[in-house]
Formats: C-alpha cells, sequence, structure tokens
C-alpha cells in the first residue's frame, strides 16, 4: 500500500527537520566545531597576517581599502582561502558598538581595525591565492536583506 501524499510530505518535513536540528548542534557559539580557523584575538596576530609580503593583484577587491558590499557574484570566491577569525568564539552577542578616535566613519579607508568592535568583532580572514592580499569579510544582516561587505587588511590601521 502507498503513502499518501500528505504522510509522505510529512515524513520528508520530519526529517529535514532531525537534519537541520543536528547541523545546529554542530555550530554552536563557543564549540569547537565553530569554526576550523584559528581566532586572532590581538592585534599583534593580526598584523602578523597583515605584515605577509603580497603583490598586486587585478581581482575585484582591490576597491575594498574601507568596507565595500561585495555579492556573491563580485567575490573571487574561486582565489579566496578562510585562513582566521577575529569572531570570539565565546562572545554569544558581540558589541555593535564601533571605534571612531579620530572622527573616522564606518566605511572610511582610514577607520581603525579595531578587534573588540563592530564590525571586526564579527570578521573572517581570507587570503588571496592569486596575490597573497588578506581581507576581511563579514556578513550585514538588515531588516530586509542580506549584504556581504570586505575590507583588505591594511597593517598600518590596526589599532590596539
Amino acid at each position: 500500500m502507498r503513502d499518501s501524499p500528505k504522510a509522505l510530505l510529512l515524513r520528508t518535513n520530519f526529517r529535514a527537520f532531525l537534519l537541520l536540528d543536528s547541523l545546529q548542534r554542530l555550530a554552536v557559539v563557543g564549540s569547537a566545531a565553530m569554526s576550523s580557523v584559528p581566532f586572532l584575538n590581538t592585534p599583534d596576530a593580526l598584523r602578523q597576517l597583515a605584515n605577509q609580503p603580497h603583490s598586486p593583484c587585478q581581482c575585484s577587491l582591490q576597491h575594498c581599502a574601507g568596507w565595500e558590499s561585495i555579492n556573491d557574484t563580485a567575490w573571487p570566491a574561486a582565489h579566496m582561502q578562510h585562513v582566521a577569525t577575529l569572531r570570539d568564539p565565546d562572545v554569544y552577542e558581540p558589541t555593535f558598538e564601533e571605534q571612531h578616535p579620530n572622527g573616522t566613519r564606518y566605511e572610511s579607508a582610514d577607520a581603525p581595525v579595531a578587534l573588540k568592535f563592530f564590525p571586526y568583532n564579527r570578521c573572517d580572514v581570507h587570503a588571496c591565492s592569486q596575490c597573497q592580499q588578506h581581507v576581511l569579510r563579514y556578513t550585514e544582516f538588515g531588516g530586509y536583506y542580506v549584504d556581504h561587505r570586505a575590507r583588505r587588511l591594511d597593517a598600518t590601521q590596526i589599532s590596539d
């Protein structure tokens, strides 16, 4: 005897629910499964990455001296390697407070990279396999949109 379409749908939805539930348990904030890359918690650790030699590149990230929107089609995913995170695994909800001691703004190219402040406390660090340039990336979640943003890492802007 065959199941009715309603019973089949119920069974499929239940299996999907179980799968989602098991996946959510794997990525709990503060768990070892949250990230497979190192957590950089000091400005010096981030400076070490930023000071690694890199060469000029013609990728879409060259205009990202300050925070810029980079959609999935512009993000050079084939060349980017996830190398570190600035997200503290022990902090469930990082602050949205920004640090601008010299009157800069969020999108300013000369805004400080302050690890404990927004948006850096929600960033991942990527490296381009073509030029070895490091790039910060985070996702802005607005009321009706999701916006991926990127900023090239400049060691001179990293603040203590």
